[in-house]
């Protein structure tokens, strides 16, 4: 028997902090990385897991929900926000599949690159990321 692994809203809210680390890597957080953003949260996060909060919202937007509320509140740093994610990561390895990783790494790229391409800061975060997904 198949059992499909069921993500939680903490996987969604943790991936949120690691896209704004990836975003934030550079000190600013651009228009065009939290539109790319989105619309990869609509076009891939949204098939991974039918699980939706209590207002009947997919929780994959809590991805955008954390992203945007952290670059509000400018209190949380990126080497914080992507410690969080790699201690969650550490936690529940067993949400983290192949499927997964690879959508998050594709992701990660994707944000980093969408305003003038890969800057220096966004290449050394995006290694370590690729690191920790291999553990």
């Amino acid at each position: 028997m198949e059992t499909k692994k069921k993500l939680t809203h903490t996987f969604y809210q943790n991936l949120g902090k690691l896209f704004y680390a990836i975003a934030a890597s550079d000190n600013q957080v651009r228009k065009a990385e939290f539109d790319k953003l989105k619309q990869l949260v609509k076009s891939q996060w949204l098939d991974m897991d039918p699980i939706v909060d209590d207002f009947g919202t997919d929780a994959a937007f809590e991805i955008e929900i954390v992203f945007d509320w952290l670059n509000t509140q400018n209190t949380l740093g990126v080497d914080a926000c992507f410690d969080d994610f790699v201690a969650y990561k550490n936690e529940q390895l067993h949400l983290f599949t192949s499927e997964g990783r690879s959508l998050i790494l594709k992701t990660a790229h994707a944000i980093a690159d969408a305003f003038s391409g890969i800057n220096k800061s966004e290449l050394i975060i995006l290694a370590k990321l690729d690191i920790e997904l291999k553990k």
